[in-house]
């Protein structure tokens, strides 16, 4: 496991402060936590981005995304991407 040190803000020093209370973590914990969180939400912008531009499949987008065919046709359908395109389909079935 690595080792990462950041200087903060005040403000932001704060406001974990207050997440640590009200999670109830440590601050390693909670800083773990956050930057996953935060790692995952920029995964599935990447994802979504990409898909919609047409630069990957639906398949490799969702692969990105971490996330299985099913959750992220979900994901998509909530950020109002829409996916199915000839084009589209031709590259998931040719990676099927």
């Amino acid at each position: 496991m690595g080792t990462i040190s950041a200087r903060v803000p005040d403000d932001l020093e704060r406001e974990l402060e207050a997440y640590l209370e009200d999670e109830n973590l440590d601050r390693s914990t909670a800083v773990r936590k956050l930057l996953a969180e935060g790692l995952t939400e920029w995964r599935h912008e990447q994802a979504l981005e990409q898909l919609q531009a047409g630069t990957v499949s639906f398949t490799r987008a969702s692969e990105i995304a971490g996330m299985s065919v099913w959750e992220f046709a979900q994901l998509a359908k909530d950020h109002d991407i829409t996916w199915v395109s000839d084009e589209h389909l031709d590259a998931d079935l040719e990676q099927l």
